[in-house]
Order: C-alpha cells, then sequence, then structure tokens
C-alpha cells in the first residue's frame, strides 16, 4: 500500500513535531496502566464485596466500559478532526481526557461518600474512553500525514512507544511506592500518588501540545467532510472498518494483556510478589519502545502483509504452550521470558498494523475511519482482556487459559489481513 501526501510541518522538527503529538498518548496510556495495575486496591475502595473475586470483576468491567465509550468517541470526535483539523481535534481530546483522569484522582471512597463513589469513578472512565476513540486516530494519522516517503510504518510506530514510556514510568513509580511504603498504607492511599501525579503533568502536555503545526495534508485538502458525509462514508466503507477492527484485535489483545493484566495476573494467580510483577512490567514496556519501531521499518521494507500474518500465525501456534510453560512452575523468570516473547509479537505486529490501518482508510475520512476500526477492537477486544483473563481462570481453573483469549485474538488479526490485502489486490488490478 502507498502512503498519499506526506509533508513535513510548517515549523519545527520531526523529533519535534513527533513529541509534541504523542504526548497526550502518553497521559492516556499513563492512567490507564494505572487503573489495571491497581485494579486491587481500586476494587477495596470504590467496590467493596465479600467476595474479592467478585469485586475484582467489578473494578473491571468499569476498566472495560471506558472501551465501550471508544466507538461513540471515534464517530463524534474523528468526525470533528476530519472537519477541523488535527491541531484543534486533539486539543479537544486531550482535555476531555484530562478531565476523566483528574476525577478519578480525586474521588472520595466508597466508605466516605457510598454509591457515589463508584458512579463518580464510572464517569470518569467514560470520559476517558469517549476521548481516546479519536485520540489515537488521531496522532496515527498525523504522524503518516508528515512522514517522509517510504517511511510511514517507522512514523506511526511511535504512537505507541509513547505510550511504552509512560508504562515504565508507571511501573517505575509503583515499584518506588510499593518499597517505600507499607502494604497498608498503599491500599488505603499510596495507590492515588501516581493518579495525582497524572494530574500535575497536565498542564505541561497542553502547553506542548498547542504548540501543534497543523499538518500539510490536511491544509492542502480543497474540501472537508461534513457530519453528514463522514456517517455515509462509514456507511459505504462498513467492511473495510470492520476488517479493521478485526486486524487491530491482535494489537489491543496482546497489549492489555501484557501489560494492564499482568501484575494482577501475577500476583492473584501465580501467587509472585508485587515487585516481581512491577519488573516484569517495566522490562516489557522497555521491549515493546524497542520492537515497536524495528516492526514499523520492517514493514516499509519487506511490506506490511508479511509481517501481519508470520506474527499472528506464530502466536496462534505458541501462545498457549508458552503460558501452560509458565504456569507449570511459575517463577519471575518464566514470567519474563513469557511477557517479553509476548511483546516481541506485540511490537512487530503493531509497528506494521498501525500503518496499514492509515492506509486503508478513505483518505477524507481518515481519522473516524482508523479510530472506529481501533476503537471497535479495543471494546471488544484488549479492553475487556483482563475480565475474561480473569473469568476464563476462574471458570477452567487453567492458569494458562488466558492464552486462548490471545489466540482468538491472532486468528482474527490473520483473517483480517487476508481480507484487507486481497481487497487491495484487487482494486490494484482492476486500476
Amino acid at each position: 500500500m502507498k502512503t498519499t501526501t506526506q509533508n513535513t510541518p510548517s515549523k519545527g522538527s520531526k523529533l519535534g513535531a513527533i513529541l509534541r503529538v504523542t504526548s497526550g498518548n502518553f497521559l492516556e496510556q499513563f492512567d490507564f496502566f494505572l487503573f489495571g495495575f491497581y485494579a486491587t486496591y481500586i476494587s477495596q475502595t470504590f467496590f467493596p464485596t465479600t467476595s474479592d473475586f467478585a469485586s475484582l470483576m467489578m473494578t473491571f468491567a468499569v476498566f472495560g466500559s471506558g472501551f465501550l465509550m471508544r466507538p461513540l468517541g471515534a464517530i463524534v470526535l474523528g468526525a470533528y478532526i476530519d472537519k477541523v483539523g488535527r491541531r484543534k481535534g486533539l486539543i479537544v481530546t486531550l482535555s476531555i481526557m484530562a478531565a476523566g483522569t483528574v476525577l478519578i484522582a480525586l474521588v472520595p471512597g466508597y466508605a466516605s461518600i457510598g454509591v457515589a463513589a463508584p458512579v463518580l469513578v464510572l464517569m470518569g472512565r467514560l470520559l476517558q474512553g469517549f476521548s481516546a476513540g479519536a485520540e489515537m486516530g488521531g496522532v496515527s494519522v498525523y504522524l503518516a500525514e508528515i512522514a517522509t516517503p517510504g517511511r510511514c510504518g517507522f512514523y506511526t510506530s511511535w504512537q505507541s512507544a509513547s505510550q511504552q514510556v509512560a508504562i515504565i514510568l508507571a511501573a517505575a513509580l509503583g515499584y518506588t511506592i510499593n518499597a517505600s511504603m507499607a502494604a497498608a498504607e498503599v491500599a488505603a492511599w499510596g495507590w492515588r500518588i501516581p493518579f495525582f501525579i497524572g494530574c500535575v503533568i497536565i498542564p505541561f502536555i497542553f502547553i506542548i501540545r498547542r504548540s501543534l503545526q497543523e499538518t500539510e495534508a490536511f491544509k492542502a485538502r480543497k474540501h472537508h467532510p461534513t457530519a453528514n458525509e463522514v456517517f455515509r462514508s462509514m456507511r459505504d466503507n462498513w467492511r473495510t472498518v470492520l476488517a479493521g477492527g478485526l486486524l487491530a484485535s491482535m494489537t489491543t489483545t496482546t497489549f492489555y494483556l501484557i501489560t494492564v493484566y499482568t501484575p494482577t495476573f501475577g500476583r492473584s494467580v501465580l501467587n509472585l510478589s508485587t515487585t516481581d510483577s512491577l519488573v516484569v512490567t517495566l522490562f516489557v514496556g522497555l521491549s515493546n519502545f524497542i520492537w515497536l519501531p524495528i516492526g514499523g521499518t520492517l514493514s516499509d521494507r519487506i511490506g506490511r502483509r508479511p509481517l501481519l500474518l508470520a506474527i499472528s500465525l506464530l502466536c496462534l501456534c505458541t501462545a498457549y504452550p508458552a503460558m501452560h510453560w509458565l504456569a507449570a512452575a511459575a517463577s519471575f523468570e518464566r514470567l519474563l521470558s513469557v511477557l517479553l516473547y509476548f511483546s516481541f509479537f506485540f511490537g512487530i505486529y503493531n509497528g506494521a498494523m498501525v500503518a496499514a490501518l492509515t492506509e486503508v482508510m478513505p483518505q477524507n475520512v481518515r481519522v473516524v475511519g482508523f479510530s472506529l476500526a481501533f476503537s471497535l477492537a479495543t471494546a471488544v477486544f484488549g479492553g475487556f482482556t483482563p475480565a475474561v483473563s480473569t473469568l476464563l481462570v476462574q471458570v477452567t481453573g487453567d492458569k494458562a487459559s488466558p492464552a486462548y483469549w490471545l489466540m482468538f485474538a491472532a486468528l482474527c488479526g490473520f483473517t483480517a489481513t487476508t481480507i484487507l490485502y486481497r481487497k487491495q489486490n484487487a482494486v490494484t488490478v482492476n486500476a
């Protein structure tokens, strides 16, 4: 697939443009990861029940509810970004995301305000999900539009790479807090500290993003679609959007399995220490950061399709054996080995997938098309990965059972790749 118009920003360096546009991604993933890592403490604070399993499932359900808002945010905010521009739209998404982050950080516990506590936490998650529905699509399209010819995969890989920095920072903060505070203090109020830090950095991210320049590709466009035109385009291209969602399912499932679910899996299922889980997560974030630009660069050189097919097939064949080996004799070393292996899946696949998803969408509705496809994948697959994994372990009694969910996502990714590139080849032949 060929990338469309690609130009440099009118001001500033390429590196500066990448840093400015990905700053919001950093904030989003920082808070999302914190919610998953501190799920046990959040469940005790906002969703107290007589059953630890029920309390944790309620917490993960609220975590997943934010992803259900993503398709709505993708349509509403994605259409807005396609109409008014990347810069203005991404400032709006950041504003909404910041409001949700502040709300979650400041809500008192159930013991203080009763049922209002979980309701307010839910509202915060819904705001975050609504914003995130278009945030990653807007950022990915921006990076694709400023990419130099033949390097779209490398440029778009930094959308997700910026999120890995957030994971590394969140894991490091968690390690520091757990090392310097008693367990009772962490459960009572210490878990809120990283959320407060997220609130403190919001103004700085606003300053950074406000200096963002509009892409030349968008400014050169003669016509910007109205809301009705966007909806008609989504209706006419629903098959592409659906296939794009299946393509992204492998990415979202793998990512939330190896990051958000890891701390809970390590502590509750494998009975490893909190420190072990945190250190593993930190290394996973670092590994993701390394593999993502490698995957993007490889896809620029050998094509998106071969990488997408190879990684999804490898995951389908080896995910369960790897998880079974881990569960058979759980240890820090085995957990680290398996998750770094899955990190390889994620980095190489996602490095090719983001560029592919920007390329298959119609140019005039590229943000809303990308955002809707990715949001559907996150809502159906990725966002509920912690809840589905927890349920699979509970129902089957098999500690390796989360691999089934990952294998299903890999099958969806393999199928979608075949469909999308068969369609593209047909279009090329007909042309």
